[in-house]
């Protein structure tokens, strides 16, 4: 069975690189953001009278 020339390796690499990159590019771009409802917000506080 014939070895690999070290070029043919680096293309390779190169090559796989590549596509693992644009796939990870595509699948972040890929999905589209919910859109999120702003409620209104309410933080319930409780008055409390300090005596001193």
């Amino acid at each position: 069975m014939p070895q690999m020339a070290p070029l043919l390796w680096l293309n390779l690499f190169v090559m796989f690189s590549a596509t693992f990159i644009i796939f990870l590019i595509l699948n972040y771009f890929i999905k589209v953001p919910s859109k999120i409802e702003s409620a209104p917000f309410f933080v319930p506080t409780k008055q409390i009278n300090w005596k001193w």
